[in-house]
């Protein structure tokens, strides 16, 4: 059926609004702490509370700007452009204040530049965590809910795309040559790039993609086939959600946040582990992390396509499975090495092939399980079960390791990640529903 057939290009376009966010946030994930430790000279514990707020800000901003972006009303812009548009404009903005602020503090040092840092760096958390859900909720608004796996796979590789374009400029601009042994580094040339990558994705996006009238033959669409909707009429016109439904959304949140420990505990701790552990150097550690990177994204798309076949949840359990399975693989391949293996990088490629099995399906699936005029807000309570994972875990692995071996780094992980599995069994909505179910996964539902 042609109306159940993706469209490539105009998903290519939508996810160019992700591409800009990943672009940024590579971008700041990377300079920002430099900045506070070399030019500012804060130490690392301040610094590690500054770098947190993102996460923490996001736990209340994502899900209430997407809330208000499914009540804007559809004007000529749609309901999620406005926000994509106010967002970025005032990013940009804001984003290149922070290198004038840091060439000024290492100029003349003074207090309330630092002040201004810190007070600007939080306006711009703001301003991004202002349309990240609206971003990403543009994607379910034009995409038929069958599709939205494969949808949301070029949506990741969109993003991806947008980190390695900040890689690539980063390095050309800074090679270490250039900052080695260097008494500041500026970058404003760097700031400025990234802003205007920003700025040219969003206005590709904007002349390109007619949201209120994609959004609305895609509500045409879903209208036709009245079983792809989990919501039920209460009787009064209006759209709520059976009970069973928000039992399946109660679970498939928390194994969000139960993989999302798992993961991050991982990725935040791993150049600390080899260092502690193994005692490698930085270069291994890196590589590794890319490897797991370019895992996830050569793997994106073939997963949109599984997912499509085999059903969603099938789809995580096994990139679960496959993750937890690596986790407790990378205990044993770490705890007697003294330098990164050839091993090791299979053991991290698979790590970002389970991940994207894991991450292309969950957002589909939670959005799957709302009314058509909660996508946004259901896009917020995603990112709140995954930002809050990512608030708790840096602290709750760094606790248990001090405490009790940096060895347990993996088991933590691989435990977390295995507790998901448990969870998702309980999650009876939200698959994909592009082919009818056979055999006994007819009668899967028939409890509810």
């Amino acid at each position: 059926m042609n109306e159940l057939k993706l469209n490539n290009k105009r998903t290519i376009l939508v996810g160019l609004a992700f591409l800009s966010i990943c672009a940024f946030w590579q971008m700041y994930d990377n300079l920002v702490p430099l900045i506070l430790r070399r030019t500012f000279a804060l130490d690392e514990s301040l610094t590690g509370m500054i770098m947190a707020a993102d996460n923490v800000l996001a736990l209340f901003l994502l899900p209430l700007f997407g809330g208000l972006s499914d009540k804007c009303g559809m004007g000529k812009l749609g309901r999620r452009t406005p926000f994509i548009l106010a967002g970025t404009a005032g990013a940009v903005v804001l984003m290149n204040l922070l290198p004038i602020l840091d060439n000024s503090y290492a100029a003349e040092a003074a207090p309330f530049k630092l002040v201004s840092f810190v007070i600007v760096l939080g306006l711009l958390l703001i301003a991004m965590g202002t349309y990240r859900s609206p971003a990403v909720a543009l994607m379910p608004d034009v995409t038929p809910k069958p599709l939205r796996s494969k949808a949301n796979a070029i949506i990741n590789l969109m993003g991806a795309v947008g980190g390695v374009l900040y890689l690539g400029v980063s390095a050309a601009l800074y090679p270490a040559s250039k900052t080695e042994g260097a008494a500041h580094v500026d970058y404003q040339p760097l700031f400025l790039i990234v802003a205007l990558i920003m700025v040219v994705a969003v206005a590709v996006l904007l002349l390109t993609i007619r949201e209120p009238k994609l959004a609305a033959e895609n509500q045409a669409l879903e209208k036709r086939h009245p079983e792809w909707s989990l919501a039920k009429d209460d009787g009064s016109g209006h759209e709520t959600l059976p009970a069973p439904v928000k039992r399946s959304l109660g679970f498939l949140l928390a194994s969000i946040a139960l993989w999302f420990i798992g993961y991050n505990g991982v990725t935040t701790w791993w150049s600390n582990y080899t260092a502690e552990v193994m005692g490698a150097g930085l270069q291994g550690t890196n590589i590794c992390l890319t490897v797991a990177t370019v895992g996830a994204i050569v793997s994106y798309i073939p997963i949109g396509v599984l997912a499509s076949k085999v059903g969603r949840k099938r789809t995580i359990q096994a990139g679960v499975v496959l993750l937890a399975s690596c986790f407790l693989a990378g205990y044993l391949l770490t705890v007697r090495a003294t330098a990164i293996t050839p091993i090791m990088y299979v053991a991290f490629a698979l790590v970002g092939l389970a991940w994207a099995a894991i991450n292309v399906n969950s957002l589909p699936m939670v959005v799957e399980m709302c009314r058509g005029s909660d996508v946004g807000k259901f896009t917020g309570y995603y990112y709140t079960a995954s930002m809050a994972a990512q608030v708790v875990t840096p602290v709750l692995a760094g606790t248990l390791m001090k405490h009790i071996s940096y060895q347990i780094l993996f088991p933590y992980a691989a435990f977390f990640v295995a507790m998901s599995f448990v969870t998702m069994l309980f999650v009876r909505h939200g698959d994909s529903m592009a082919e009818a179910k056979t055999g006994l996964d007819a009668f899967e539902d028939m409890d509810d």
